[in-house]
């Protein structure tokens, strides 16, 4: 018997489709006997076929403003069912070849798309690359694939609209979608282009951000789905190129899944690019994102035109570099082979775009969004097996505490993980992030130094001591030389790592470089999670995040061989190397020396303010 899926997706979905049929939007037109033929590029060229698939693919894919008194599918996908899916899937690392081969991935998957393509990023920047892909998305459309394309519009606030409105012109040359046949249909593709949740909207929330990583090509045919996500965003940052395309050692070190649709059970089944399809279109539809159509004046248009002939060029230049030419020779296997079979669950924040109260609710919230990749976390962590190891890599990891109106702790992270692991005497707990040398967020690193690392490691009456100590004072030698310090810093049970080295060239006499670790996943014995969520108070409560959580051996050891990568490049906090490297980024000039130097200031700065929950 064909599965049924379960009685919420398929009331999405049904939703979906209604509100999509009823768009203000029309995404159908009139077209008189000849078509093309008559000089009407807009119409079908003769024999294509009307599907009834595509036709619904089509309705669903389109954007609209909803409406006042329709469904809020924010709040139906908090309750949605979701399923765990087959999938096969391979980890995109934090090495430069790794880099290279997800921005060679996203190129092939934009440049071999058969039906649609789905893009959102919240930093995408017009660069080599980020124009390079632009000039792929406008060949794809003029193919005939239909593409949506959204961006942030805090995170990629650099990137002008006019590049936007560009690049939304490419569908005035759009071709006609195929069908799964390969046959041309009656659906002209698009492009669609939106920026989500814009602060030039009457009454914008700034603090309700997208910070989806996410690209899917061909969601809904199983044999053909791709996506990746994970922490890596659109700009020369983030591959290990400069804005020339010459190699850049100085970039994020980060870390991405790639996703292909598993084993098939049963015809209409659901598979897990058609699911993040819908998940996209959920976010796509918000009710605060703004469509982007181009201008009809002249100069508008004169704009557009140099715009996306310099996507071209930028497409062309990026494709001529020797280290891209070698990645994509290699795509057609790298895509296809290698692959780890996995069971794959879904798990978003999309709840935290429309939350009242989030930060005084915090758990109520997130007990109330069985989606959530938080609540997810947390219901993994009631069952932990005795011996599990834990480990995480995040480069802004905070430890939630949330109290009520008469100070009654709802919540303390840190001290649910010490009684697990007083409970559990053979399970561990290992940490990667950032330090003061390879952070590019001073004031998160704060918090991580002054209360994430102290509330695991000390006892409270030293961490009171470390921090009143004055980095400058004699009482801070004092203290991190003694017994008591050493033998918790230590700890065997909890490793807390941060990247960089007393040899890094941004210290004098230094070699290495060791680049901002940017990485965010959780390893256990048995499950995983890599997705978009940096697991601080931002990631928590204000912005949207997505990911994967899944089972899988090879993915598993697979992460394992990444987090003892970056472990390897590390010093443990508190430990005499790590204080080494600390007052050597203490005399550097510049921002990086003066934050390090005032960083209890900062931390005591935000929380006395409450902008601890803003990081």
């Amino acid at each position: 018997m064909t599965p049924r899926l379960p009685i919420t997706i398929a009331s999405l979905l049904l939703t979906l489709l209604a509100l999509a049929s009823c768009s203000t939007q029309p995404y159908t037109t009139s077209c008189p006997e000849g078509g093309v033929a008559a000089g009407l590029p807009q119409c079908p060229p003769m024999g294509a076929v009307a599907d009834v698939e595509i036709d619904e693919q089509y309705a669903l894919r389109n954007f609209y403003h909803p409406q006042k008194g329709e469904q809020d599918l924010i709040e139906l996908s908090k309750q949605v069912d979701l399923p765990r899916l087959p999938a096969r899937g391979k980890i995109l690392g934090t090495s430069a070849e790794a880099a290279l081969d997800s921005l060679a991935a996203k190129l092939w998957m934009i440049e071999h798309a058969e039906h649609t393509i789905d893009m959102m990023y919240y930093i995408y920047k017009n660069d080599l690359i980020g124009l390079g892909l632009m000039g792929a998305l406008c060949d794809a459309v003029v193919r005939g694939v239909d593409v949506r394309f959204m961006v942030d519009s805090i995170g990629s606030i650099s990137l002008p609209r006019s590049s936007l409105r560009a690049l939304a012109t490419c569908a005035e040359e759009a071709g006609f979608m195929r069908n799964a046949a390969g046959e041309l249909t009656t659906r002209r593709a698009r492009l669609q282009v939106v920026v989500f949740n814009p602060l030039s909207k009457l009454l914008a929330n700034a603090n309700r951000r997208s910070h989806d990583k996410l690209i899917i090509v061909d969601g809904m045919f199983p044999d053909k789905a791709a996506l990746i996500t994970g922490g890596r965003n659109i700009s020369v940052d983030y591959y290990g190129v400069d804005k020339n395309g010459a190699p850049n050692a100085d970039t994020y070190r980060d870390t991405e899944i790639l996703l292909r649709d598993g084993a098939v059970q049963g015809e209409g089944e659901l598979g897990l690019g058609e699911l993040t399809e819908h998940y996209f279109t959920v976010l796509f539809l918000f009710k605060d994102n703004a469509y982007q159509k181009p201008l009809k004046t002249e100069q508008a248009r004169s704009i557009y035109r140099r715009e996306r002939a310099t996507a071209q060029a930028s497409l062309a230049r990026l494709k001529a570099l020797p280290a891209m030419q070698q990645h994509m020779a290699h795509m057609p296997t790298f895509m296809t082979t290698g692959l780890a079979e996995a069971k794959v669950l879904l798990a978003h924040e999309l709840a935290n775009l429309t939350d009242s109260k989030p930060v005084s609710n915090a758990t109520g919230n997130i007990s109330n969004n069985p989606n959530s990749i938080v609540y997810v976390l947390q219901q993994i962590g009631e069952i932990k097996p005795q011996r599990e190891q834990v480990r995480y890599v995040s480069p802004y990891l905070f430890l939630a505490r949330y109290e009520g109106k008469g100070g009654e702790v709802l919540l303390d992270e840190a001290e649910n993980t010490l009684a697990w692991l007083n409970a559990n005497p053979g399970a561990t707990l290992e940490i990667v992030t950032n330090s003061i040398l390879t952070s590019d967020n001073f004031s998160a690193q704060s918090i991580i130094d002054m209360e994430t690392a102290p509330r695991l490691l000390l006892d409270e009456e030293t961490r009171a001591a470390w921090l009143a100590a004055k980095e400058s004072g004699s009482d801070l030698p004092e203290l991190v030389t003694s017994q008591r310090w050493l033998e918790q810093v230590n700890n065997p049970r909890i490793r807390i790592y941060q990247t960089g080295g007393i040899d890094s060239v941004l210290l004098p006499g230094g070699t290495v470089h060791y680049g901002k670790m940017h990485a965010k996943y959780v390893v256990g014995t048995s499950l995983a999670f890599v997705g978009t969520s940096n697991f601080d108070y931002r990631s928590r409560l204000f912005n949207n995040e997505m990911g994967y959580f899944f089972q899988s051996p090879q993915l598993i050891d697979a992460l394992n061989v990444e987090f003892d990568d970056l472990k390897a490049t590390s010093y443990l906090w508190g430990t005499p190397e790590w204080f080494a490297m600390r007052q050597q980024v203490m005399q550097l000039s510049g921002v990086k020396g003066s934050s390090s130097r005032k960083q209890r200031g900062i931390y005591r700065m935000l929380k006395s303010l409450g902008l601890d929950w803003l990081f």
